[in-house]
């Protein structure tokens, strides 16, 4: 089964919402499903901060993003949800980045209504462009997707800048372009998250970001709430950054690591999470006959 019908069945499976872990690269998604989720998020913040040690300010180009997609695609089987900034350019562009980013092996693409260059959805000073111009961009990206299953994930950051009835409008309009998701970006409430999904028919994310500007609620809250994907965009990321920064404490104040061992996945675990017994497989299956003569040269 094609990945983007894989993530429309869970999408529609109305058992809860979806789960959605990011990951900034294909060891995090192997990581994500070796623990059991079923979808990967390709955060946009999380490949800029990890690949570029640089913040969410729409940096990132598409060749950068969709390199890290393709090489995702190749290390996991779940769909890969690909955070696209702002569609990289205007609606023309929008339709070339998803036919990129769905030949790198998207599931579904997220586009956002901020003026480039756009900012991490929790940032102060946000620009959004019109509510036409971001329909276009989602029309764009409607027409260009090759697979009729790649989903389209539409989100306004309309909230910050205009205030709740506005944003509930464009995720509207948005709905009415073709957006299969919606998402409405940092209410502050959970009055504001329950009037999001009340005012507006469809699937919705809500994004669960730690220490942001929207109440962090459980999966069942949700679920009460209506929405359908629990996003945890970079919960991954930064729970890897404080791993690495614990053992390499231990190394600088103790010179060593042999007291360690429990700061670190094991060695074995290591191997088998990038698949090397795999690879061991294919090295006996190609190693070349001893046995049989050379040709001459």
């Amino acid at each position: 089964m094609r990945t983007t019908t894989m993530l429309r069945q869970l999408l529609d499976r109305g058992s809860g919402p979806l789960v959605l872990p990011g990951a900034p690269n294909a060891l995090t998604a192997r990581v994500v499903e070796e623990a059991g989720f079923e979808a990967v998020y390709v955060s946009g913040a999380g490949v800029a901060n990890t690949q570029l040690a640089l913040p969410d300010l729409g940096l990132l180009t598409l060749p950068e993003l969709a390199g890290q997609v393709a090489a995702m695609s190749d290390a996991t089987t779940l769909p890969l949800v690909v955070d696209a900034d702002t569609g990289f350019g205007n609606a023309m562009n929008v339709g070339r980045t998803v036919r990129m980013l769905e030949r790198a092996g998207a599931a579904a693409i997220q586009i956002e209504d901020q003026a480039s260059p756009k900012k991490c959805g929790h940032f102060s000073g946000k620009e959004i462009v019109s509510t036409g111009e971001m329909t276009g961009k989602i029309r764009a990206a409607v027409d260009a997707r090759v697979d009729d299953d790649l989903v389209v994930v539409a989100r306004t950051d309309a909230l910050a800048v205009k205030g709740i009835g506005a944003a509930c409008e464009r995720a509207a309009a948005f709905a009415e372009a073709g957006a299969d998701v919606l998402f409405v970006e940092a209410p502050t409430t959970r009055e504001e998250m329950a009037r999001i999904v009340r005012e507006v028919p469809g699937r919705h994310v809500a994004n669960m970001v730690e220490g942001g500007l929207t109440p962090v609620l459980s999966r069942e809250e949700l679920d009460d709430l209506g929405y359908s994907v629990a996003l945890y965009a970079n919960t991954a990321m930064r729970g890897a950054v404080l791993g690495m920064r614990t053992v390499l404490e231990h190394l600088a104040r103790h010179g060593d690591t042999r007291d360690a061992a429990g700061l670190m996945i094991s060695w074995e675990e290591r191997q088998s999470l990038v698949r090397k017994p795999h690879f061991d497989v294919l090295d006996k299956l190609y190693a070349p006959d001893d046995g049989t003569e050379e040709a001459a040269s």
